[in-house]
């Protein structure tokens, strides 16, 4: 870990960097410049240089940044190069979705436990790995080098499955469910509400409808026959 800490804007940004530079690495592209990694991340080459320098990434004037390079720097500061194990909770459609996500592994995170509360559930096989009860969550998180918790039951469980995996030993959370997590301090959590998501969406969709519908009326008014 580096002295000075790195904002967190830049850190929200990392991953899309991260993901623009595997495409480009993907079709064989050896060095990229600020502006193409801008537009293949969606940002501007201004903010890409300076998230960047916060790396100690500053490129070749020029030139650009070596793509292979800086996939390596950008892992390294995601803490990617690590194993992270993963215990997910609430084995619903959602549960079994990200237990089944095959994309986890190649972003050096491990899905290590599947636990539940629901008895028809336990005992289920999801890939490789059994539904267990929630209460052996202290005993996995040991076993099994289980850092990082994910929240997908229903929102009345949220506080008591995140309680439990706190008092299990785990300090990062990612939380899916539409409800929010109150925890201690040292406990990093992260959510995910995609209804919430889809909500901002359907804004930016009616707004769009509504000033194609204004730009279609000002269209018919100055085409419209004068007498």
């Amino acid at each position: 870990m580096r002295d000075r800490s790195i904002p967190e804007a830049t850190v929200g940004r990392l991953p899309r960097y991260l993901q623009a530079l595997g495409g480009m690495a993907a079709e064989e592209i050896v060095v990229a410049s600020s502006e193409e990694l801008a537009v293949a991340a969606g940002v501007t080459s201004a903010k890409v240089r300076k998230d960047l320098s916060h790396l100690g990434s500053y490129g070749t004037r020029g030139v650009g940044y070596d793509v292979a390079y800086l996939i390596h720097q950008i892992r390294r500061e995601l803490g990617l190069t690590q194993d992270w194990g993963i215990a997910i909770a609430g084995i619903g459609n959602l549960g079994h979705a990200l237990a089944n996500y095959k994309g986890f592994g190649d972003r050096g995170f491990r899905v290590a436990a599947l636990v539940d509360v629901d008895p028809s559930k336990i005992g289920e096989r999801v890939g490789d790995l059994e539904v267990v009860h929630v209460d052996t969550l202290p005993r996995l998180v040991k076993e099994r080098a289980i850092a990082i918790g994910v929240i997908a039951t229903p929102a009345a469980a949220v506080q008591e499955v995140g309680d439990r995996m706190v008092a299990a030993g785990i300090r990062s959370i990612l939380n899916f469910a539409p409800a929010p997590l109150v925890a201690p301090p040292g406990v990093s959590v992260r959510s995910v509400d995609l209804a919430v998501e889809l909500q901002i969406l359907a804004y930016y969709e009616q707004r769009k409808a509504a000033l194609a519908d204004v730009g279609q009326r000002g269209a018919a008014v100055a085409f419209a026959p004068t007498r």
